[in-house]
């Protein structure tokens, strides 16, 4: 994982920004924050020159390359696996490497501008960039991983393909904060698991082979656990990866209310 924080002169990789044919001039609004100078947030514009077949990370690439090398943000594999560059898109969280610049274009010819800004929730280290402490402090909390007794297995422990897929949509999880800091309830009270960990605990909670649901959810049944859900569907709407997580805490509530299904 990446956080660009080093300054690069403006131009550094070119005595003149290069501009690609077909280009479209986009107004790029990004609300910056150094908390070593600063004592609120702002916003600064640029305007950048890009195709509609770009990605918003792009965006942010050329802004930093040849516009202000001070912009800050965190990427790394840019193809929507890691879940690195979480931000807010035009008062959405998304992840910039996914958004294209054609699906925020205006229409009619239009002027288009794009808005960007850290996810809510957490501490802002600089600009776009967050502190994902508090996040995985929640995530690890759940105990996200395979719990056993007894012996260990002399072979591949056996699991059905019915089993398999009871919980097949949330290990499509990449932990990148969308759901949780889209979360009103977690914007507002911090001390609430959110969505992402609550997804991680029901993809061992209905594994066939785990041993420990009912300790998660004991963990999950605490008054900052599933119960804080308000189910505004804010989590399943952001979710990059299509997860259905609003289903999935719902899921966890019935567990708790009856037994694992």
């Amino acid at each position: 994982m990446t956080a660009t924080t080093e300054t690069a002169p403006s131009g550094s990789r070119g005595s003149q920004p290069p501009v690609p044919p077909g280009a479209i001039t986009l107004t790029v609004q990004i609300r910056r924050f150094n908390p070593e100078f600063e004592d609120e947030p702002r916003w600064q514009s640029f305007e950048v020159p890009a195709l509609p077949t770009d990605r918003v990370l792009n965006v942010l690439h050329y802004i930093k390359w040849y516009l202000d090398g001070s912009v800050t943000f965190r990427r790394s594999c840019a193809h929507g696996v890691c879940g690195s560059d979480a931000m807010r898109i035009n008062g959405v969280n998304r992840l910039a490497c996914k958004v294209l610049v054609k699906d925020l274009m205006a229409g009619n010819g239009k002027p288009t501008t794009i808005t960007m800004e850290p996810i809510k929730g957490l501490p802002v280290h600089k600009d776009l960039l967050v502190d994902m402490e508090p996040f995985f402090e929640a995530f690890r909390a759940v105990k996200p991983y395979l719990m056993t007794t007894g012996h260990e297995p002399t072979r591949e422990r056996i699991q059905s393909a019915a089993d398999r897929a009871r919980f097949d949509d949330t290990t499509k999880c990449i932990l990148c904060a969308c759901c949780t800091t889209s979360c009103p309830v977690y914007w507002t009270e911090g001390s609430y698991f959110g969505p992402a960990a609550i997804v991680n605990a029901h993809r061992f909670i209905f594994d066939s082979r785990d041993e420990g649901a009912e300790e998660r959810l004991d963990i999950l049944n605490d008054v900052d656990g599933v119960w804080r859900c308000r189910t505004t569907f804010n989590c399943t709407d952001a979710c990059p990866r299509g997860i259905q997580v609003t289903k999935a805490i719902q899921e966890v509530k019935r567990a708790l209310l009856f037994k694992r299904v």
